[in-house]
């Protein structure tokens, strides 16, 4: 194991970890070279799972023998950057999860048509920034029946680490895609429909349809579509969906908060009759 006591702050190879942002890392300009970071034992093992190359391991001391052991032995020959809790949390700026910190290579981005060939129930995301609903959703997804999931080109990136860590690393096991700027929303819709898919938008609207509308639960293809935080979906985006719905409530409550709705939503939409 190639263990290394950190004793400089200012190393250059801690950059990734204690300098860089997140946007940074992405390395627009040249994706190929893109980076991020996976937090915590179980998103990186996920990680590793799923065929990302690891570049090197932040640690805290007390797992190199612990729960990181079987991560240190899956990343044979990669640097592993060590110290003590408070020191970490110093070089970071927030406790680690766990005290496990991957840097890893990005993968060629999947486009649309791609992971969308062999999926009958798509969930869709339209300017979803926030990255810990961006991944409680991937998540939901994943767990309640779900085959894919696009995001417009405004989301939150998938693997940015708080949306990959809150989504216990399910953005590792479920197929997603950013939709071209240029193709949202009119030649997304047109493509959806081509290919079979009823498309479904969660908005309080006065002609929207009950969850648990009979027709819409016969579709045997399914796009649903989530909008942003607080300002829900597009009016366009709404007109072009073949079906807006909503989820019943009590108590005067309007709305919940897009990640809740999308784990009711999928738990009902998911379902294959």
């Amino acid at each position: 194991m190639n263990i290394i006591e950190i004793k400089d702050f200012a190393a250059k190879e801690l950059d990734a970890y204690a300098r860089l942002s997140e946007r940074e890392l992405l390395n627009r300009d040249k994706p190929e070279n893109g980076l991020f970071v996976a937090e915590s034992p179980k998103v990186i093992a996920r990680a590793l799972d799923a065929g990302y190359e690891p570049v090197s391991l932040l640690l805290e001391r007390k797992h190199i023998e612990g729960e990181a052991k079987d991560i240190i032995e899956r990343c044979p020959g990669i640097p592993v950057y060590t110290a003590e809790f408070d020191v970490l949390t110093r070089i970071t700026g927030f406790k680690l999860t766990r005290g496990a910190l991957c840097l890893m290579k990005r993968k060629p981005l999947a486009c649309v048509k791609e992971i969308c060939k062999s999926a009958d129930r798509i969930a869709i995301l339209e300017s979803v920034m926030n990255p810990t609903n961006c991944g409680a959703i991937i998540r939901s997804a994943a767990a309640l029946g779900f085959d894919a999931v696009l995001l417009t080109a405004e989301c939150s990136d998938p693997l940015y680490r708080r949306a990959a860590r809150v989504s216990m690393g399910t953005v590792f096991q479920i197929p997603w895609a950013f939709i071209p700027r240029s193709d949202w929303q009119r030649n997304t819709f047109e493509y959806l429909k081509s290919e079979g898919f009823a498309t479904v938008s969660t908005a309080l609207e006065k002609d929207s349809v009950r969850l648990d509308d009979k027709k819409l639960n016969s579709e045997e293809k399914i796009a649903v579509i989530l909008g942003t935080e607080g300002e829900g979906l597009s009016p366009e985006t709404i007109s072009l969906s073949d079906y807006t719905v909503m989820i019943p409530m009590k108590h005067g409550v309007d709305s919940l908060n897009v990640a809740a709705a999308s784990a009711v939503t999928f738990w009902q939409l998911g379902k294959r009759f």
